[in-house]
């Protein structure tokens, strides 16, 4: 172990350092690296369906809707967080859902199918 006197701002501090043997040091480990992205394969909507489209990449937090159930304009259909936020996915106008795309704690990228509705 080493002392030493450090002054910071004018205020002095004492420290104790130890010396350690470069045996002891163990290499750092690398992060785990983060889940890829699954990629939504895309989906034919029906004729005169629309489709909800992911505005930026992200995870699906929650879904609210199913398939077959009715919506009406407004309607917060799923929540996608990205960049730290919850962002509201809403239905555009009233309809029934049609299909489901996407499950909780998916990760969709940008333009993804989230839903359609008739």
């Amino acid at each position: 172990m080493k002392a030493y006197k450090v002054n910071v701002n004018g205020n002095v501090y004492e420290i104790t350092l130890e010396v350690i043997d470069k045996a002891d040091i163990k290499a750092p480990t690398a992060p785990a690296a983060a889940p890829a992205p699954v990629a939504s394969a895309p989906v034919a909507a029906p004729a005169g369906a629309q489709t909800i489209s992911a505005p930026m990449p992200g995870n699906i937090l929650k879904v609210n809707v199913t398939n077959g159930q009715a919506v009406k304009k407004g309607d917060v259909l799923m929540i996608l967080e990205a960049m730290k936020m919850e962002n509201e996915i809403l239905a555009p106008n009233d309809g029934t859902v049609s299909s489901v795309n996407v499950t909780a704690g998916q990760t969709v990228d940008s333009g993804a199918v989230l839903c359609t509705l008739n």
